[in-house]
């Protein structure tokens, strides 16, 4: 694990431009605080600047669907985290939002998505509703360079992984996944909601080519917005293969493709007129603002709730009816020693708990009084909830146990209590679900 001391460029630190990048002061009234722009529609200079403006030759608001300077401000903040410049990134109205944009842009009826067997299941939807009925395959892998190789052809569009897998914990090797999908012609995307924002994890400098954000969770960080980004690393070549990638070479009324307007960002580009422009997956202006001020914070709130992780994985270890913690910064882990080198500043906030039975686990949700039982990851206040029946629902048994979700186990999210208030909770409602499942008549257990 390395140090966050230079993290962006050699002249600002990760929490400078955590706080700075982005706007500035507005110019019309001095304003610090990035403002609320709340309009949907933009006045032109002249019919000439309107032209220009739809053309696409010149730079500047058009409609609120496309651009907004407040939602575009975030999406520049998000950039510079992940060591990307401005108009690297697309602020989208969820993290949904931004993986379905992601899984269509290279898609096509013919091509091939491979994705991590242990991944979350909204994303697995987008595969099962939208791209497999529309005659893309997509095949479920395991997370590593080899299983990619073998499952590689000249039709893969992307392989598609996440920094830390919900709920298992496990942190692939993303060198070496990056290697094999060059090898077959196909871009790494990382969904790197887990990295939170760039603080644990960048991974554009260990060789993917995207990265996706679910904003609502550690970006915003308290449970007030949804919202999501794209980043484009700006280094693969869509251009070089125009039969896997036909959407890169498809040219406009203007006789220009995505790499001609957009060269050092395509896949953003691409994202905008797919994601925006067509099916209007827009953040709202009110949204940008909450999760800028989310981003203000972010380091401070990613550190302390990382060290509450780890501070609770290694003490709930100990409780009776905990029968296993599953979190990448314990030695047990078998993601740990690929964590130290992939993650930095800690090992995520997130602990799945494996009970003595799936009784015992729900039972202990019920009595929690301190952490929130809620479908939410990342918030500021430590939430919990039982994988099984809410979050991984929707996939088959197999498939949820490739996940690592099984019915005794509970998601943790570790938020930035007093780290003993939370181990408080979490024992004595383990005790009381115990104390009550003992005292109930055998059958009915």
């Amino acid at each position: 694990m390395h140090d966050d001391d230079d993290v962006t460029q050699k002249s600002e630190g990760f929490a400078t431009q955590q706080l700075h990048a982005g706007l500035g002061p507005d110019p019309a009234t001095g304003a610090r605080a990035v403002p609320i722009y709340a309009t949907s529609s933009y006045v032109f200079d002249s019919t000439e600047h309107a032209e220009r403006l739809f053309a696409g030759v010149e730079p500047g608001n058009r409609y609120a669907r496309v651009e907004n300077p407040t939602a575009l401000a975030f999406a520049d903040r998000v950039a510079a985290l992940e060591g990307r410049p401005a108009g690297s990134a697309v602020p989208l109205a969820s993290g949904q939002a931004a993986t379905t944009a992601v899984m269509l842009t290279p898609a096509k009826p013919g091509g091939t998505w491979l994705v991590s067997d242990q991944l979350f299941g909204g994303t697995a939807s987008v595969a099962r509703k939208l791209l497999q009925p529309f005659g893309v395959t997509v095949r479920s892998v395991a997370p590593e360079a080899d299983a990619i190789a073998a499952a590689g052809t000249g039709d893969v569009v992307g392989v598609w992984v996440e920094t830390i897998a919900n709920p298992s914990g496990h942190v692939p090797d993303l060198p070496a996944l990056a290697e094999a999908a060059h090898a077959m012609g196909a871009p790494l995307v990382v969904d790197n909601t887990w990295g939170a924002g760039g603080y644990l994890c960048r991974p554009f400098e260990h060789g993917a080519d995207v990265v996706v954000h679910s904003a609502t969770k550690w970006i915003g960080g308290h449970g007030t917005a949804i919202g999501g980004a794209v980043v484009d690393g700006g280094r693969f070549d869509w251009a070089a293969q125009p039969d896997r990638f036909p959407a890169f070479a498809r040219r406009d009324v203007h006789g220009r493709t995505m790499r001609d307007r957009a060269p050092g960002a395509p896949l953003a580009a691409q994202v905008v007129d797919l994601g925006l422009m067509t099916m209007g997956m827009t953040m709202s202006p009110h949204t940008a603002f909450t999760l800028l001020q989310g981003l203000e914070t972010l380091d401070l709130r990613v550190q302390r709730a990382c060290d509450n992780a780890l501070a609770l994985a290694q003490a709930l270890g100990e409780v009776e009816g905990i029968e296993a913690v599953i979190y990448p910064g314990l030695e047990t882990h078998a993601s740990h020693v690929t964590a130290r080198r992939v993650l930095r500043n800690g090992f995520g906030s997130v602990l799945g708990l494996r009970f003595a039975s799936d009784a015992l686990a729900r039972a202990t949700i019920d009595r929690f009084q301190l952490v929130s039982h809620l479908a939410n990851i990342g918030d500021a206040k430590t939430v919990a909830i039982h994988p099984w029946t809410t979050t991984h629902a929707s996939l088959n048994d197999d498939a949820k146990r490739a996940g690592g979700v099984t019915p005794d186990l509970v998601r943790l999210s570790v938020g930035i209590e007093t780290v003993d208030d939370v181990l408080d909770d979490v024992t004595r409602a383990v005790k009381e679900a115990r104390e009550a499942l003992a005292a109930q008549p055998p059958g009915s257990r």
